[in-house]
């Protein structure tokens, strides 16, 4: 599905009352600032350089898309599915993650300062050199994640057990 066809489904899909979509859509460098995707299937989507930011993404499904360099600033990602997505560089600065599966998401380098990760699942995600400073990780499970050289300080870190439970911190 190519970008203009994607932006018809979506205004289609909002019109009609239900969630677009978009599966394995081009999406490149989109402009979707403050796009209601509520529920949207976005599996294998193609978003690299996208504009996101305050998008309304809650129980998006977004299983293997490429978020590279995206801009999620303060997006609405509750609950939403982000099963091996590729978020390297990607800025969630602010963004609701609250109960987001991120199971193998790589998030190498992502921002994610004063993002609220509550909840989710970051089972087997890799976080090096991400930064969390600020970041709500109460009740997440970090099991397995691979959190090298990432930034928590200040962080909520309700989940630090997890951390010491299983999370690798590969120097």
């Amino acid at each position: 599905m190519n970008n203009a066809d994607a932006m018809a489904e979506i205004e289609a899909a909002r019109a009609e009352g239900r969630a677009a979509n978009l599966f394995a859509a081009n999406l490149v460098d989109a402009n979707l600032e403050g796009a209601y995707l509520v529920g949207a299937s976005l599996f294998a989507a193609k978003l690299k350089g996208a504009n996101l930011k305050g998008a309304k993404l809650q129980y998006a499904k977004l299983v293997d898309a490429d978020l590279y360099v995206a801009d999620l600033v303060d997006a609405d990602l509750y609950v939403a599915n982000l099963k091996g997505a590729y978020l390297v560089g990607a800025h969630l600065y602010g963004a609701n993650l609250t109960g987001a599966n991120l199971t193998g998401a790589d998030l190498t380098g992502a921002n994610l300062v004063d993002a609220d990760l509550k909840g989710a699942n970051l089972y087997g995600a890799n976080l090096t050199g991400a930064e969390l400073s600020g970041a709500n990780l109460t009740g997440a499970s970090l099991f397995g994640a691979m959190v090298s050289l990432a930034a928590i300080s200040a962080a909520s870190c309700g989940a630090m057990g997890a951390l010491h439970q299983g999370a690798r911190r590969d120097h």
